[in-house]
């Protein structure tokens, strides 16, 4: 487990050590957010300390096409013929010990925070997990003395990767890790140019004499409580957070700066960190805080910046059509945008932004009806994918993991026309990820148009006007995150269907089954004063703030940790869904 830059805190408040009282539960703050490496066990981070995963330890849910691959690998065995017949033993070697891992490095955690858990499950691979730790003997034994109690509840990513893919967060930080570069060997940060404050007068913005900054800042509370409203404040009020601690900070140092109001700029904020150029002792004072400055100022002035708002334009509009449309409509408004490179304009969508709309488009839309209709209209879609692989000149670093190319010299039409089918077995794959839910089955809230009647008792004129009038009621997204907390606290159900108990043993299976014919309460994720969710797969800015915000003004006493693997960029997905063998993961041995 390693930090966001070894010397970094993430979305931290303020550190301690030991236990307080006698228990680690993390006293005070509803919402943490910390990160557990599937691969390697170290110390658990107290609340807010980020351990993002390495690149080669994520975990992904399977998917109903890894059967043949599991089958093919064990002949002798019985076939398994879907994802409910595989267990813990029939995956392969390298999975079961990057579970296994996974599962001491949480146990660690808890052993930390003095819990006794119970372990809840929402998806195949989170059964694994959560069973796993459930029956991990060094976990049985902590949880005989441990003071405090918890809910542990694991999510296949999978199931929703809708809010993995799309844009509507309304959040500086999501912009931030999408549109800077990552710093290399880091998962969770990003490199910051510093060319700016410094006499180097270069136009190349990759210019590597200098070294980047980061977004990490441990040791600067200015930065700290920056970080913490890139997190949780909208865009436009964290923007101007930002120029406000950057005015705070020159006045400190009685830099002549010239206070202005309205609209927050790049260029205002670059005409601000000019003052701290020539004055050495401001820039160490502030070093952290300007890192941050900069990244916000990089970010607005970004090209992908003004397609952020193109993404979320398309995104609702797919959702007012895919309640309204087939899928075969929904490709064929997709495919005239599917452009080639010499054909594209600084604005269309590329190749890896296809990909991300294509993931967008099945996981919303949940379950597809196969026809004749939607071949042909997927069969358009594929050609015109195979022609803009084939057109580009250089091939992007995701776009040589999907074909198997370093180049495009290399890259023949018979390889991308075999990337371009095996990418849109992954997307049917998406779309059945929820077919065995009862509750959980869909995230797509259909539109709908309410005429209003016309009233006996109004004039002509108003009944003209109350004739035409329409009422829209616009379709929208409903997170997985967000139906699992309302059905936590939804006290009327109080057995979630979906959310699956794992029990540790004979015991508890006596215990369950003995409820069946007696009243006894079976456990409940929300029956303890901690709620602990791990996202198998990654977990994005705008899910963990919609954790916290739901469960403030759901239940404000609970208390809320959010774990991941990482954290999660549109761009993230494609990788890990088309581009990454998670049945046998690098585990480094």
């Amino acid at each position: 487990m390693h930090g966001l830059g070894e010397r970094s805190h993430f979305a931290q408040p303020e550190q301690r050590t030991g236990r307080p009282g006698g228990s680690g539960r993390p006293p005070g703050g509803l919402s943490q957010l910390l990160w557990v490496e599937e691969g390697r066990r170290e110390r658990p981070r107290p609340r807010g300390e980020v351990a993002p995963a390495k690149p080669r330890a994520r975990l992904r849910p399977e998917q109903r096409q890894d059967l043949f691959r599991l089958n093919s690998s064990r002949p002798e065995k019985r076939k398994l013929s879907s994802l409910s017949d595989l267990d813990f033993a029939s995956l392969p070697t390298e999975l079961q010990l990057q579970i296994r891992m996974l599962v001491s490095g949480l146990n660690a955690l808890f052993e930390f925070l003095d819990v006794r858990e119970e372990s809840f499950a929402i998806g195949t691979l989170s059964k694994f997990i959560a069973g796993d730790l459930a029956n991990y003997a060094l976990a049985k034994n902590r949880r005989k003395t441990a003071q405090g109690r918890a809910s542990v509840i694991f999510i296949d990513r999978t199931l929703d990767l809708t809010g993995a893919v799309g844009h509507h967060g309304d959040n500086l930080a999501e912009k931030v890790l999408s549109m800077l570069p990552k710093l290399p060997g880091h998962a969770n940060d990003v490199m910051v140019n510093m060319v700016e404050l410094t006499a180097l007068q270069t136009p190349d913005d990759s210019c590597s004499i200098i070294a980047p900054g980061c977004l990490a800042q441990p040791n600067d509370p200015a930065a700290k409580a920056l970080w913490e409203s890139f997190m949780n404040l909208k865009h436009k009020e964290a923007v101007m957070e930002v120029r406000r601690h950057l005015v705070e900070a020159a006045s400190r140092e009685n830099l002549p700066i010239k206070m202005s109001m309205g609209r927050v700029t790049p260029e205002q904020l670059s005409s601000y960190i000019q003052l701290f150029k020539n004055n050495f002792k401001a820039l160490e004072n502030h070093c952290g805080l300007l890192q941050l400055v900069l990244a916000t100022i990089q970010t607005l002035k970004h090209p992908k910046n003004a397609k952020w708002d193109n993404f979320l334009a398309f995104e609702r509009l797919l959702l007012q059509n895919i309640g309204e449309s087939e899928m075969p409509s929904v490709l064929n408004q997709l495919l005239p945008m599917i452009k080639s490179h010499n054909k594209r304009k600084e604005d269309d969508y590329n190749c890896e932004d296809f990909l991300i709309l294509l993931v967008y488009i099945y996981s919303v839309v949940g379950e597809i009806r196969a026809g004749k209709v939607l071949d042909e209209a997927e069969g358009e879609v594929k050609k015109a994918l195979v022609q803009a692989f084939c057109d580009e000149p250089e091939l992007s670093s995701l776009l040589q993991k999907i074909t198997g190319c370093d180049s495009a010299q290399t890259l023949t039409f018979e390889k991308a026309m075999a990337a371009v089918d095996s990418i849109f077995k992954s997307l049917w794959e998406v779309s059945r990820a929820r077919m065995n839910m009862k509750q959980f089955n869909s995230v797509h809230i259909p539109g709908s148009n309410i005429h209003q009647k016309e009233s006996s008792q109004t004039s002509d004129f108003a009944a003209a006007q109350q004739r035409d009038a329409v009422s829209t009621i616009q379709a929208t997204y409903k997170p997985l995150l967000k139906q699992v907390v309302e059905e936590i606290f939804n006290y009327d159900r109080p057995d979630p269907v979906d959310i699956e108990h794992m029990s540790a043993g004979l015991t508890d299976l006596l215990k369950t089954g003995f409820s069946m014919f007696m009243k006894v309460n079976r456990p409940h994720p929300g029956d303890h004063p901690l709620l602990i969710f791990y996202m198998v797969g990654g977990v994005t800015v705008s899910e963990v703030k919609m954790l916290k915000d739901l469960i403030s003004a759901r239940k404000p006493s609970v208390q809320v940790i959010v774990l991941s693997s990482t954290l999660l960029t549109p761009l993230h997905i494609p990788e890990l869904l088309f581009a990454t063998d998670h049945l046998q993961p690098d585990i480094g041995i």
